[in-house]
């Protein structure tokens, strides 16, 4: 794992929609630490990258995920769910990042043991404030697991 203000901080985002990876992406490039944005459009993209990343020694996971839940191919829950059921990367921080407002999917992404769902704000100020958050809360406050490559 890269993390720690000493290293830079790397996040996988998955996200199919171009405007919301462009928001998430300029809000990171706002802060005051030093981030790398890999984006996945799928969950079937997110877990190759993962998994090549694992067999790479020279590569590092992500610190962190950033998940949407509606995506083409395989969509973020069960994204989340072939996650937790991988050993290698079950207790990886994932926080789930949409625009669902919907119970069942808020207990769903809980029992897939997210550790975040946060809905997206559509002002991008209100954006910037969110990934400020995070950054703030997972990169300066909160200790992480190691996570092995």
């Amino acid at each position: 794992m890269s993390g720690g203000l000493e290293n830079p901080i790397e996040l996988l985002l998955v996200e199919d929609n171009p405007g919301d990876a462009r928001l998430t992406q300029d809000a990171f490039e706002q802060l005051s630490m030093e981030t790398t944005i890999h984006v996945a459009t799928d969950g079937t993209d997110a877990l190759e990258f993962l998994s090549t990343r694992h067999d790479h020694e020279t590569e590092s996971v992500p610190d962190l995920i950033l998940l949407d839940l509606n995506l083409p191919r395989m969509g973020g829950l069960e994204f989340l769910e072939a996650i937790r059921d991988d050993s290698s990367f079950a207790s990886l921080p994932v926080l789930v990042v949409t625009s669902s407002t919907a119970t069942e999917d808020i207990l769903e992404s809980y029992e897939l043991a997210a550790n975040a769902y946060l809905i997206k704000p559509t002002d991008p100020d209100e954006y910037a404030a969110m990934v400020d958050a995070i950054a703030a809360f997972w990169f300066r406050h909160a200790a992480l697991p190691p996570i092995t490559s």
